[in-house]
């Protein structure tokens, strides 16, 4: 997608600055209000970034046009994947490698990787296209050996 910043970089930006204030927030309040606080507030702003992405397509959203969001996720050999299926309806994957997970790990983030980047996957959709939710049984970031993404579009919901 021209004119975007590929996600792994912006990412693992975001994460240089997020992780030395997380680590403050446990600090101060406890590694579980730290970590509920990061999740609300990276939950809003998947939010915020899928209405970004749904203004830049006029509103008129699709599975087709979700699916190619999917090359800002990819960009750089970010993940490894394995296209199921992709219809009108579905897009079903598995990623195989997950640099995130690795870049967080790197970081000495793992431990938060899930926050930072996965909590978005579905909660994006909210805001991009609310007929669009991801079932996922497992994730590389909490060490499965690969990650099981199930979006559906009910079409009853879309445009």
């Amino acid at each position: 997608m021209s004119g975007e910043i590929p996600t792994l970089t912006k990412r693992k930006l975001q994460a240089e600055v997020i992780g030395p204030i997380y680590a403050e927030m446990v600090a101060q309040i406890g590694e579980e209000r730290a970590s509920a606080i990061l999740d609300a507030a990276i939950r809003k702003a998947a939010i915020a970034e899928g209405k970004y992405f749904a203004d830049k397509a006029g509103g008129q959203t699709s599975m087709a046009d979700f699916v190619k969001l999917y090359e800002l996720w990819t960009a750089d050999g970010a993940l490894e994947m394995k296209v199921i299926r992709a219809d009108a309806e579905h897009f079903d994957f598995d990623i195989t490698r997950c640099r995130y997970a690795e870049t967080y790990r790197e970081m000495g983030l793992g431990k938060i990787g899930h926050l930072l980047s996965c909590n978005r996957d579905g909660t994006f959709c909210q805001g991009y296209d609310p007929s669009i939710r991801l079932d996922r049984k497992q994730t590389i970031m909490d060490g499965a050996s690969c990650c099981t993404f199930r979006y559906t579009r009910s079409q009853a919901a879309g445009q």
